[in-house]
């Protein structure tokens, strides 16, 4: 192990980096950060309702499947540049080194974006644990809670200094926790379908599981095929954020064969455990879910009203008491699923502060030389997901409008970082193939890779229910007293992306251009050497 810790050290000192993290991962503690960020105890729960509206049980199902296909090229992508360039800065590195022409805002975009697709993610996933929940302290109606949009966000900052806390402490701690939080996914998942197919008293017969359904307000002939496609997200945003291997590689022993493998592994074990996670949730309903009642009410759609919640309600077929321990499950595989997001994160904002591209870099790029962890960095992600998450605040009905517009902003913003360096590399003949490669299979995936990142960018832009536009208002009762909101139905991806992007843009040429020039090398070897030495003598004090 000595001699492959000394290896990963000497290519690193080749990129220009010192060996400045704790370098103690092995390959299956970098697959459980990537498979505890994708997390289908948080994604496929929590974006449920989307399938269930869009589409229906058909689109749930083959949608893991298409998605896992698709997401396994653009992983196997990225990994074969992984192999090369094992770094924590990941993917903005990639671009620089694979540029032809202007490699500083190549560059540039792919950290920015990529920073921004992680934020969406650490918001989106601790704003969806806290709802749940608030959701499940309000099964026990002895404690009388009752979930406000204050107090869910409260919940969420909660959530997100836990998270921060806990990446404080060092790598080892992340290390154990992501390891328990493989088994527990697993294991969670395990129990959930088991009690789902044997609790309930009755379930829907496995011919359910090819039925559709559209609730989406879309009408006319080619309606269903649109949201069918729409209802792709349910599984495209679940299987996102698999860079963290990169983002940890610096840590990982072996990183330029275990790194590439932890990614593809976090990508397909997710989605077969995915198919049967959904797969029983939907046996779980009760035979005539999508037949209409004497009202011509369909129960599967009285379900997936509850937004993000839906999953929660569909445990409850089990019973009051089964379903609390169902959602107990999923609750604790979010809260790891937030913490390794805080990890990766980090990781990026280090790496990015560590070459001069953030503003304050100084002060982000800094090591605790105790722990040589990035301690700044972890809590300016915690800073900026709190922030983000006020969306929830400022909109009527804000709890699914907030949620869907920051699933949109960590699926496009991390999408959009994944492919830039793989479109740069297909473009560069003189990219050389590191230890775990595609072979020839290099560019045909390369390029199916881009155009499948370009359908999902349009997807998540499109409007996904009818009237799709910021519609939300009061409805007031025969005194006058608000008792409810129409729904808002606008997408707030497309803009906020787009605006990003401008703004970006313009950040860029006023003032980026004149000092950015891409990843620095840190020194000469033998100061690179000196840089380690003074770290290891603070950690071993």
């Amino acid at each position: 192990m000595s001699s492959t810790v000394d290896a990963d050290r000497d290519q690193l000192h080749e990129l220009g980096y010192a060996q400045e993290l704790h370098r103690g991962m092995g390959t299956f503690s970098n697959f459980a950060i990537s498979f505890s960020i994708i997390s289908i105890l948080a994604g496929a729960i929590t974006t449920f309702f989307l399938g269930m509206n869009l589409g229906g049980p058909r689109t749930i199902m083959v949608g893991w499947v298409v998605v896992g296909i698709f997401v396994m090229f653009v992983g196997a992508s990225m990994g074969e540049i992984l192999s090369t360039y094992p770094t924590a800065g990941g993917l903005y590195f990639w671009s620089a080194k694979l540029a032809r022409k202007n490699a500083p805002v190549w560059s540039f975009f792919t950290g920015w974006f990529n920073l921004i697709g992680q934020i969406g993610v650490i918001a989106s996933v601790d704003f969806a644990l806290a709802k749940m929940t608030a959701f499940f302290l309000a099964t026990f109606g002895s404690l009388g809670y009752h979930m406000t949009p204050r107090g869910t966000y409260l919940l969420f900052v909660i959530f997100l200094l836990l998270h921060g806390a806990l990446n404080t402490f060092g790598v080892n701690l992340v290390k154990l926790l992501g390891d328990i939080s493989v088994w527990w996914h697993v294991g969670g998942v395990g129990i959930i379908v088991g009690v789902l197919l044997i609790a309930p008293s009755q379930h829907e017969s496995l011919s359910f599981l090819w039925k559709t359904n559209n609730n989406s307000g879309w009408t006319g002939g080619s309606s269903g095929l649109y949201v069918g496609l729409i209802g792709l997200l349910l599984a495209q945003y679940t299987i996102t954020g698999f860079d963290a291997s990169a983002h940890v590689s610096e840590e990982t022993i072996g990183a330029r064969t275990g790194a590439p493998k932890a990614i593809m592994r976090s990508i397909y074990v997710s989605a077969i455990a995915a198919i049967l996670l959904n797969g029983a949730m939907l046996l779980a309903f009760p035979k005539g879910a999508l037949t209409p009642d004497k009202d011509g009410a369909l129960l599967f759609n009285t379900v997936a009203g509850n937004g993000i919640n839906a999953g929660s309600v569909v445990f409850g077929f089990a019973g009051l008491n089964w379903g609390r321990l169902l959602i107990f499950i999923a609750i604790v595989g979010q809260f790891f699923c937030g913490m390794a997001s805080v990890t990766a994160n980090s990781r990026m904002i280090y790496a990015f502060s560590r070459d001069g591209a953030l503003p304050g870099s100084k002060l982000w790029s800094k090591i605790n030389k105790k722990t040589r962890t990035p301690t700044n960095s972890i809590w300016l992600g915690v800073v900026l997901s709190a922030v983000v998450g006020l969306i929830s605040l400022v909109q009527k009905g804000g709890y699914e409008v907030a949620f869907f517009a920051l699933t949109g902003i960590a699926v496009i913003g991390l999408y959009i970082s994944y492919i830039i360096p793989v479109f740069l590399k297909l473009r560069n003949p003189e990219f050389k193939q590191g230890e775990w490669n595609l072979g020839k299979w290099s560019k045909p995936i390369g390029w199916v890779s881009v155009v499948w990142v370009v359908i999902i960018t349009v997807l998540f832009f499109s409007p996904a229910f009818w009237p799709f536009w910021p519609i939300g208002d009061d409805i007031k009762g025969a005194d006058g007293a608000v008792v409810g909101y129409t729904v808002n139905n606008f997408n707030f991806t497309g803009p906020l992306i787009i605006g990003s992007g401008i703004l970006l843009g313009i950040y860029w040429m006023v003032s980026a251009r004149k000092w950015f020039k891409g990843p620095k090398v840190q020194g000469t070897p033998e100061e690179l050497r000196a840089i380690e030495r003074e770290l290891e003598g603070v950690m071993n004090a």
